[in-house]
């Protein structure tokens, strides 16, 4: 006949349970899509005061093209690009950026703002974040439009 486990002899078996299994950070891999990181990287960047726009003239156009079809959804990533590995990442950002604006001071924000955001976010280290300033917003600048023929209408883009 058994006898049933007394009080100490359950802590042994849990104390030995908890020896052998792992962390939970060791239970599994967390992957993260490169449009998470992206997006991350764009929202952060935005945050910074001076940023006119995200992204090249072609793609604030044809991202404005692809808004304005039913049923799609505004890209925070625009003018973003990430390379996502398991620990690490690297981004790249194309912006653009209103006149009277220190550039070099603007970059510093923005790459800082940027690494605190994914780091923080997502736990991976960003190796670097690099700048490409494509233009400078003038104060008295009209927005940039194309009339883009969509259908037999004519549909006004920015």
């Amino acid at each position: 006949m058994t006898q049933p486990p007394t009080p100490a002899d359950l802590q042994k078996a849990i104390a030995a349970h908890d020896d052998e299994a792992a962390p939970a950070a060791e239970r599994g891999r967390t992957a993260l899509a490169v449009g998470v990181v992206e997006k991350i990287a764009g929202m952060a960047a935005r945050e910074v005061s001076g940023i006119h726009a995200l992204g090249s003239g072609f793609t604030r156009t044809f991202g404005a093209m692809r808004d304005r079809v039913p049923g799609t959804k505004g890209s925070v990533g625009r003018g973003i690009k990430a390379e996502v590995g398991e620990r690490q990442t690297a981004i790249d950002i194309a912006l653009v950026v209103e006149y009277g604006v220190v550039i070099p001071r603007l970059a510093v924000e923005v790459r800082e703002n940027i690494i605190a955001a994914v780091e923080r976010m997502t736990g991976l280290e960003v190796v670097e974040v690099n700048i490409a300033v494509n233009d400078v917003h003038l104060p008295n600048e009209p927005e940039e439009e194309e009339e883009v023929e969509t259908s037999g209408r004519r549909a006004r883009v920015q």
